[in-house]
């Protein structure tokens, strides 16, 4: 008998989904809580999996279909074997035994090869679609052959012959079609855009004695904490301290009102092979420097595997991106409405600077801060960025709370 697998409840900021690849085909054999189908939305690739041992006995919503939440995408026949299947697990143990008998003289075994062509996580295979690679063309490194973002990125990087169907001079051009992460990450900074009265201020920052601090502790920190220390730490709770001190920049704008947070959630964007992201790290006030560390490193490894959950997401009080980290030495960052607010970090230089009547070579950061003059005024603005300049360039004040 038959059984109908639904989408998941989509939580109520994400209206719907697409699927994105269905991992088994009609008359597959799968076993219980196997991943069958990622459906991605807005914000994250949902993982569907199998209710039981069984097969798939058809589908209902093909990949780029969209659904609804809870929506039925597919039949399942609990515990049945079909025909295409059982055929299916005869091919299985020919390969396993013809890749017994290649190992033994010497050639690639053909099940890991399989494998990895099949079992793939949500990054790699975007990886691959993105570079034109045909999965079966890369050697996958990872455990049971399977292939890793870096197979595919050193595949990439492989001298290969100019492909002989292309004529000389000929410009070639790949159509790709925008992820749903990237049309929602475009129509919210357009709309940033067009429905806020954005305006950025910009400060520098002497970071020799954060560096300074950092070099001192950062081998006992570790210890300690089990955590690295790095820069991010010390910018979330400077932060945290300046919105305390300038609430407007820590409210939101609903309709005609100013709602004013009384609690500190601050988003750190991302960069994953999905796009830019912005988990949030909840209640920054209550943190300790190794908390916000930790915290930070989970969400990267999370965005890196594709395994960030929409509520790593959801709300957010205050944003803060780093484009110093590709090398951008000064930009103006774009709102992530309904904040009011957003800090833009930059690449560390050594520059010349007057200190005390003579010059000295610094290292220093320029910051920038876009803010919404709906709600903030340019004084609270300067005001707000000026706290973070001193509290960053005498850390003291952060511990000494100052």
């Amino acid at each position: 008998m038959a059984t109908e697998i639904k989408a998941p409840v989509f939580p109520e900021s994400v209206a719907d989904g697409t699927i994105a690849t269905w991992h088994k085909q009609p008359g597959e054999a799968v076993s219980r809580d196997e991943v069958i189908c990622d459906i991605e939305t807005d914000k994250v690739v949902l993982e569907v999996v199998a209710p039981a041992d069984g097969t798939i006995a058809s589908i209902i919503k093909g990949e780029g279909d969209t659904v609804l939440s809870n929506e039925v995408i597919a039949q399942f026949e609990e515990g049945a074997v079909s025909g295409a299947a059982q055929t299916q697990a005869v091919q299985s143990e020919e390969k396993v035994e013809v890749a017994a008998s290649q190992t033994q003289a010497g050639a690639a075994p053909v099940v890991e090869r399989a494998q990895a062509v099949t079992d793939q996580a949500p990054a790699v295979r975007k990886a691959l679609t993105e570079s034109g690679i045909a999965a079966s063309d890369v050697a996958g490194s990872g455990r049971g052959g399977r292939i890793t973002k870096e197979d595919v990125a050193n595949h990439q990087t492989k001298p290969a012959a100019a492909p002989l169907s292309v004529a000389v001079g000929e410009r070639i051009e790949k159509r790709v079609p925008m992820t749903r992460l990237r049309k929602r990450v475009a129509e919210r900074l357009l709309a940033a855009t067009q429905e806020t009265a954005m305006l950025t201020t910009f400060n520098e920052v002497n970071m020799k004695p954060i560096m300074e601090m950092r070099a001192q502790y950062k081998d006992a920190f570790e210890k300690r904490h089990g955590a690295r220390l790095g820069f991010m730490s010390f910018f979330v709770k400077a932060a945290t301290e300046a919105l305390k001190r300038y609430p407007a920049v820590n409210a939101s704008i609903d309709g005609e009102d100013i709602v004013y947070h009384g609690f500190y959630d601050i988003g750190v964007a991302v960069s994953s092979e999905r796009g830019l992201v912005v988990p949030v790290l909840r209640d920054t006030d209550r943190m300790n420097y190794a908390e916000v560390e930790n915290g930070i490193r989970a969400y990267a490894a999370k965005a890196r595997d594709g395994k960030l959950g929409i509520e790593d997401m959801t709300g957010g009080t205050f944003t803060i991106t780093n484009g110093g980290t590709f090398g951008s030495l000064l930009s103006t960052p774009i709102l992530n409405t309904p904040q009011t607010a957003i800090l833009g970090m930059h690449k560390i230089q050594d520059r010349p600077m007057a200190v005390n009547g003579q010059v000295e070579i610094l290292p220093m950061m320029y910051l920038a801060l876009s803010y919404d003059h709906r709600l903030i005024d340019g004084k609270e603005a300067v005001g707000f960025l000026v706290a973070i300049k001193e509290l960053l360039e005498e850390p003291a004040r952060l511990i000494l709370d100052l």
